[in-house]
């Protein structure tokens, strides 16, 4: 190799090093101003963002408001009974053998049975009214443990009173 060759690569190398450390920072330059754009939103985050920034009331007026506000507080009364469980229905046995059979009928967690030496003695000991708030509320003590509204946070007050009224009536 002569001479002339040897400073051809060497040039050529620092040609070929230079040109390669350009790419490497226009790279980085592009990452850096691509964290600078605004991403684009999934469909779950732009439900999301909408429902933060939903209204939460409207002004009705005149009769035309008038009818517009019996509409929206018919279809908030239609939204909330759906969102209650079990339909919203107070038949308690229907509550009892979706929910409550678990435990009551297997004694699970100290649940008393559904009979007279269960619920009934329950009942006997401390009266509907505490049945009714120790379902409500839950309980934690000697005789085991009963969560808040069966574990079910949808359970209205009513649906829980009825359940429990029909276990009583049931275990007489």
């Amino acid at each position: 190799m002569n001479k002339h060759d040897s400073t051809f690569l060497k040039k050529f190398s620092m040609v070929i090093g230079f040109l390669i450390a350009l790419t490497l920072v226009l790279i980085l330059f592009a990452r850096h101003l691509n964290t600078l754009l605004p991403q684009e939103m999934t469909a779950q985050a732009k439900a999301q963002t909408a429902a933060r920034i939903a209204p939460i009331g409207a002004v009705y007026s005149g009769s035309t408001g008038a009818a517009a506000a019996a509409a929206a507080a018919a279809a908030a009364a239609k939204a909330a009974t759906s969102q209650a469980a079990y339909g919203g229905t107070l038949d308690g046995e229907v509550i009892y053998n979706s929910l409550c059979t678990g435990c009551h009928t297997s004694g699970a967690g100290g649940a008393p049975m559904l009979n007279a030496a269960g619920i009934g003695a329950r009942l006997a000991k401390s009266g509907l009214e505490t049945l009714h708030k120790h379902a409500i509320e839950g309980f934690t003590g000697a005789t085991g443990t009963m969560p808040a509204r069966g574990g079910n946070p949808a359970l209205t007050d009513e649906q829980v009173i009825a359940s429990v009224d029909w276990m009583v009536a049931q275990s007489k």
